[in-house]
């Protein structure tokens, strides 16, 4: 049989087997039930939390219209009474919370009284609320009117940005430079997620063969090389059809929820960045986890049975952490030393760089000279370590992963 139909044979044995597999299946379930949810949480959270409303008292100690600040909503009902039995209100549960609002030197002063503390999230909308109205209080003591308050609310200042280098490309705004720190987020979450999970899983199966012995009889008839290949093809179309599939999932959720609210979000937040920035994000996630596989199909190779897998991916899983990190500090300052290094680093350069790539002003030749780094870097991997497997496919040993390396040379050659 031609080499390039073993090859073929292979791939179709393995995508078969492994797009069949409950594993595949209840895994891309799980993660379409993930989108899901996360997709209709508002949704999910009314149905599940959904009761009546928390009522607050509040006690004004002033002549200022609280009313316009503090308004009713799904969650919570204002009632406006004396001070009278409050605090035995709060602690039949009448009331959730208590509001006593007062004037200290032309401030507006609030005291914000509970039965029980008061969970985070109540605490910062209270906060805000209040804050709010205390902004409005002082405006009221300056005998605005309410039309100069709104005006004085809701005015921003025009800003343009301007860069005095005329060699320099035009400076991203804002809004394109945290559409661009989102999208990157995303991108690190798909790669340390499919990394993780398909690492392991050519890892395994490399060693597991090994492990049973059936790899021997497999290579009687199919070049080592063959079969190196065809593992790696073979894993990376899974990994693509998961992909696509979770894609596809979480286009139709963002079509066909909310209204429709969450997919015009989506596209207002994608407008903002250039096509050129998706290929590059697509060039980086695609090559990263290639490049990852053919770590995880070497370090198959290297252990003797399955049960060593776990030792041999550590240090590629811990790679993978690394560049998340740096990642997640990116996302306060993508403009670091820390970051700039980290995204030619070839192992964390597909999560960090797109980050730069989106979320600062850099030179265009930086990202092409990171992508031609991380391009050079897949093939020499693939070539060495194509060179390596040979050897190390049929060669057991024990000890660590240098242990087992130095086996392997000491062996064949």
């Amino acid at each position: 049989m031609p080499v390039l139909s073993k090859f073929n044979v292979l791939i179709r044995k393995l995508y078969k087997q492994k797009i069949t597999s409950k594993s595949f299946i209840l895994t891309t379930l799980l993660y379409l039930v993930v989108l899901s949810g996360f997709m209709f949480w508002s949704e999910i959270k009314d149905l599940i939390f959904s009761g009546d409303a928390d009522t607050i008292a509040v006690i004004n100690e002033t002549d200022f219209d609280i009313a316009q600040v503090l308004q009713d909503s799904d969650d919570v009902e204002y009632v406006y009474v004396e001070a009278g039995d409050v605090k035995d209100k709060l602690k039949d549960g009448d009331y959730y919370a208590a509001f006593t609002l007062s004037d200290a030197d032309g401030k507006l002063a609030a005291k914000i009284e509970s039965f029980d503390p008061l969970p985070l999230n109540d605490q910062q909308d209270f906060q805000s609320s209040l804050s709010q109205a205390g902004q409005l209080y002082a405006m009221s003591q300056m005998e605005l009117s309410p039309e100069q308050q709104q005006l004085l609310l809701s005015s921003e200042p025009v800003i343009t940005l301007n860069s005095l280098n005329e060699a320099a490309d035009d400076g991203k705004s804002a809004e394109e430079k945290m559409a661009g720190v989102w999208v990157s987020y995303a991108i690190g979450i798909i790669i340390y997620v499919f990394v993780a999970s398909y690492l392991s899983m050519i890892t395994t199966d490399v060693a597991s063969e090994k492990g049973s012995r059936a790899l021997e009889m497999l290579l009687v008839s199919v070049k080592p090389e063959v079969h190196f290949r065809s593992k790696i093809v073979g894993v990376f179309l899974v990994a693509l059809t998961q992909f696509v599939i979770l894609f596809g999932g979480l286009l139709l959720l963002l079509r066909f929820s909310d209204g429709g609210n969450k997919w015009s979000i989506v596209t207002d937040l994608l407008d903002s960045l250039s096509i050129s920035y998706f290929l590059y994000i697509v060039g980086f996630l695609f090559l990263t986890i290639f490049m990852y596989l053919i770590i995880g199909a070497l370090f198959g190779s290297l252990v003797s049975k399955v049960e060593e897998a776990g030792q041999v991916m550590m240090p590629a899983m811990m790679l993978t952490l690394v560049g998340f990190y740096v990642m997640l500090t990116g996302m306060g300052n993508p403009d670091t030393m820390l970051i700039k290094v980290f995204s030619y680093i070839p192992f964390t350069s597909g999560m960090v760089m797109p980050m730069r790539l989106g979320a600062t002003d850099m030179n265009a030749i930086e990202p092409i000279i990171s992508f031609v780094i991380l391009v050079g870097t897949v093939l020499t991997l693939y070539f060495l370590s194509l060179s390596f497997y040979k050897r190390s496919v049929l060669t057991y040993s024990s000890g660590g992963i240098i242990e087992k390396m130095k086996t392997v040379f000491k062996v064949t050659t």
